[in-house]
Parts: C-alpha cells; sequence; structure tokens
C-alpha cells in the first residue's frame, strides 16, 4: 500500500509557524523538526501509512520547536529563525499541498504543551 500525506494546515505568526496534521486516532507518530525541513509519519485509524516531508520557506529554530499529539492532530510550535518576517508560504518552493489558514482564525495554544495527558475536553465528551 503506498504513503498517502497528511492533511496539513499551517499558520504564520511573528514569532512561530504552526502545523497541523490532521489525523485522528494517530499512531506510531513520528516527527523530526531540522533547521530547513519537517518531516512527519504515523499511520491512521485504518493502518494507512501517512508521510510529510516540508522543505520550509525559510530557516527555523528547529532546537525551540516542539510538536504536541492530541486525539485529532499532530500540532507542531515551528520557531522561525527571523521574528516577525511574514511567510508569504509555508515550503521553499511554490506548491499548492498546504492549506493556510485565515489569520482571523487563532493558532492552536501552545499553553497545554506541559499537559501530558490529551485533553480534558476528550475525557467529557464522550
Amino acid at each position: 500500500m503506498a504513503r498517502q500525506h497528511a492533511r496539513t494546515l499551517w499558520y504564520d505568526r511573528p514569532r512561530y509557524v504552526f502545523m497541523e496534521f490532521c489525523v485522528e486516532d494517530s499512531t506510531d507518530v513520528h516527527v523530526l523538526i531540522e533547521d530547513h525541513r519537517i518531516v512527519f509519519s504515523c499511520k491512521n485509524a485504518d493502518g494507512v501509512e501517512l508521510y510529510n516531508e516540508i522543505e520550509f520557506y525559510a530557516k527555523v529554530n528547529s532546537k525551540d520547536s516542539q510538536d504536541k499529539r492530541s486525539s485529532r492532530s499532530i500540532t507542531c510550535f515551528v520557531r522561525k529563525w527571523k521574528e516577525k518576517v511574514a511567510w508569504p508560504r509555508l515550503t521553499k518552493e511554490d506548491i499548492k499541498l498546504l492549506k493556510k489558514v485565515s489569520t482571523k482564525r487563532p493558532p492552536p495554544a501552545m499553553d497545554d504543551l506541559d499537559d501530558d495527558s490529551d485533553s480534558a475536553d476528550d475525557a467529557t465528551s464522550n
């Protein structure tokens, strides 16, 4: 079975680029953030292997970047090397595979990064 790309949303902010890989009930999650690229892989609930390799528009600070997994997605908080410089796109090459989210929508919250559990909302929604 061939690998597929995970649906990816991204948000541009002054200090960070937020990336959200939309995969529900993911397993075998691997995220590698380097100064010029990100490599993401996992399996979805059906066992389909998802793989994304993205070369960034500009250099990032991989040592000050993080990722967080929830039951619905994997969110990456990627620190820009040059702050307050807007990115017109996520990728170095101008390709249309990724959807930029409007700046009116807030990015995922970084406050939950230290929380090891998924979310209190998940427990109350059952």
